[in-house]
């Protein structure tokens, strides 16, 4: 089964429903299998005394508050439901994440095929509750989580209704560091839980979760923009739409070059076999009736006549036949 690539459209449309429908085009031309946005209303999302975090003072500034930026980039369930209607269109699965009860609400209405929880939202109990309810399946992402979250999450979930779930390793700072990345954590949580995991990245450029699918992610997630250089929280560390394909396409070729783990002779090699490998050849002239030795043998390419790996058992043999230098032996 192929790895799920979700273009994480997020807040990046700031707010503005025909900026999010060029997001749904470019996402489609990248030949992902999901746009994600995200699903709020802001009130009850965010507290009037929220601080907003490290990175989005750096990328909106420290004047406005967390809540008045968030109003900025929500949309209304009208909008959302005209998007839904515009990916079918276009051909592309919806997806969006709700960050409130009201949202989840709305969004059981729609086709989406699973929940995708944030990060933030794993230890919100009612929230994990109304999600749990709906019976349908759950991608959690796992940033700033403790195993015992994780494990603590996935019981409400288990117990109250959601069939399967997917845990995707994440760091929530954007863009993630490098060294705190921890992409072999992905690993830990699949032989912990036993469960399919995937990775949701915040890095820079594309080689983290192209290395994410190289280590058996299922699901694989990363924030797009139209344009990096938009004013708001979360373009700087998004794809513009040229590398979001390359990363498509990346991870379309490891999933390909990965194979069925069956250590044999490709189709491709065999054409090699005869050029690369040697055989047993007369060193120099032999004369028929004279002796195979290691004086009068050899071995050389090409690979079509007899296995070198046969060299003792052609030794002391009697040549049958005139043999020039570097004419395959033939018994």
């Amino acid at each position: 089964m192929s790895i799920y690539i979700i273009a994480e459209a997020g807040v990046n449309h700031n707010g503005s429903f025909a900026l999010a429908c060029q997001m749904v085009d470019a996402a489609k031309k990248a030949r992902v299998d999901c746009i994600k946005f995200q699903t709020f209303i802001s009130k009850n999302l965010v507290s009037r005394t929220a601080q907003k975090a490290e990175y989005q003072k750096v990328n909106t500034g420290e004047a406005d508050s967390q809540l008045a930026m968030i109003k900025k980039l929500e949309l209304s369930f009208a909008a959302f439901l005209k998007l839904n209607d515009y990916c079918k269109a276009a051909g592309i699965r919806f997806l969006s994440t709700p960050f409130d009860l009201e949202s989840i609400a709305f969004l059981a209405t729609l086709d989406m095929p699973f929940w995708k929880v944030p990060s933030g939202e794993v230890t919100n109990l009612p929230y994990l509750l109304a999600i749990a309810k709906t019976k349908k399946p759950v991608v959690m992402s796992t940033g700033m989580c403790e195993i015992e979250e994780i494990q603590a999450a996935m019981d409400v979930l288990k117990q109250n209704g959601t069939p399967t779930i997917t845990l995707l390793h994440c760091n929530t700072e954007y863009p993630t560091p490098f060294k705190d990345v921890n992409l072999n954590a992905m690993q830990t949580m699949r032989q912990h839980f036993g469960v399919a995991v995937g990775y949701s990245d915040h890095t820079a450029g594309i080689e983290v979760p192209v290395a994410a699918a190289a280590l058996g992610a299922t699901v694989i997630e990363k924030h797009f923009t139209l344009d990096r250089t938009m004013e708001g929280p979360d373009h700087k560390a998004s794809l513009e739409p040229g590398d979001l394909a390359a990363m498509v396409t990346s991870i379309r070729n490891i999933e390909k070059a990965l194979g069925n783990g069956l250590k044999t002779v490709s189709e491709s090699e065999k054409k090699n076999l005869a050029v690369a490998r040697k055989s047993i050849v007369a060193r120099r002239a032999i004369k028929a009736g004279e002796t195979f030795s290691d004086e009068n043998l050899t071995i050389k390419r090409p690979g079509n006549g007899i296995n070198p790996m046969h060299w003792f058992e052609v030794l002391g043999r009697t040549a049958m036949q005139d043999f020039a230098e570097d004419e395959m032996i033939r018994l």
